[in-house]
């Protein structure tokens, strides 16, 4: 099978292609240039790619040639600019690739012949977020009071009306969350702030340590979004599904500071630094996946406390001199292995 991501220069992009790879699929990408120093880059993953395209998707001509060109069977959309504080900084920046970049993307799929199922990538942020406990199921209310969000909740709404109006390619949407592991490098994380500083010896400031998050290893949440192509081949799978972690791995900030910390050793540690005065983020969000796991019978095979293991285990055996490809590559087939 031939899969092409959007976003594959990107933290998730990434490990869903070396997922698929592992899997014996071929794979192929469109995205911006890597960051430096992100996964992508220190493993080399462009080596794998039947076609490695550098583009804009807010380009909706280019974006319609390269995927004819790649004429794949599936396509997982994943490009976005997918960081909070960031929208604050670029909201314009951030409307056009979420919104429109994505309303290019599915274009581009509907006039492409040979694909045969459309997964287009969310967030869990596209809720109408009220900090309660309970997770939210997928038919509830949609909202945004941040750049980012709305402009997710606002492709998420035009991929449900697409899908309502232009019924063709078998497509569906999937809706994830917070996610961890090695090889992430985007700015204002937790677990890249903590491991930079760990790494480097110095204290790790916190703005909201007392937020509580769904924290789910990149490879749970990945594996969920090939369980729903799965699905969409099989002639299932329309419509929203939520790939979140377990109850148990709603954790505070404070409590995964402090377990990152106890793990790296080395007299790791962190600063409270909830006093400042910072922009609006989401004090309290968490999925109901209970959809996906009845129906697509996909589940979490990393606990909480074996996804904050893995992720720093990735990072001091790099730091240890093994490389980025192969550490990723160990960690892939343990969780393809796990039952």
């Amino acid at each position: 099978m031939h899969y092409l991501i959007t976003g594959h220069t990107g933290f998730k992009g990434a490990w869903l292609s070396l997922l698929l790879k592992q899997q014996g699929h071929q794979v192929s990408g469109i995205s911006l240039a890597p960051e430096p120093g992100a996964l992508f880059e220190v493993a080399g993953l462009d080596a794998d790619l039947e076609h490695d395209i550098r583009l804009d998707i807010r380009d909706a001509a280019a974006t319609a040639k390269a995927v004819q060109h790649v004429s794949p069977e599936v396509v997982f959309h994943l490009a976005a600019q997918p960081l909070v504080r960031e929208s604050y900084l670029e909201p314009r920046l951030t409307f056009e690739t979420n919104v429109m970049g994505t309303l290019n993307v599915i274009e581009a799929v509907a006039n492409t012949d040979s694909v045969k199922a459309h997964v287009v990538i969310t967030t869990d942020k596209v809720y109408k977020n009220v900090n309660r406990v309970e997770g939210y199921k997928e038919d509830e209310s949609l909202g945004g009071d941040d750049p980012y969000s709305s402009s997710k909740a606002m492709a998420d709404i035009m991929t449900q009306s697409w899908i309502k109006s232009f019924p063709g390619i078998p497509t569906a949407i999937a809706r994830a969350g917070n996610v961890i592991g090695g090889g992430d490098v985007s700015k204002d994380r937790l677990l890249v702030d903590l491991l930079q500083s760990f790494s480097q010896g110095v204290p790790t400031s916190i703005r909201y340590p007392d937020a509580v998050r769904p924290w789910q290893h990149v490879l749970d949440c990945v594996n969920g979004y090939v369980a729903l192509a799965d699905e969409l081949l099989a002639g299932g799978g329309l419509g929203e599904w939520n790939f979140g972690p377990a109850p148990e791995s709603f954790v505070s900030v404070r409590s995964i500071a402090d377990a990152a910390s106890k793990l790296w050793g080395d007299e790791a540690s962190w600063i409270d630094e909830s006093s400042g005065n910072h922009l609006h983020e989401a004090g309290l969000l968490a999925l109901d996946s209970s959809k996906s796991e009845a129906q697509l019978n996909w589940r979490n095979k990393l606990k909480f406390d074996d996804s904050l293991a893995w992720t720093i285990a990735w990072k001091k055996r790099l730091l240890l001199g093994e490389n980025a490809r192969d550490v990723t590559v160990s960690q892939i087939k343990n969780f393809i292995s796990i039952p």
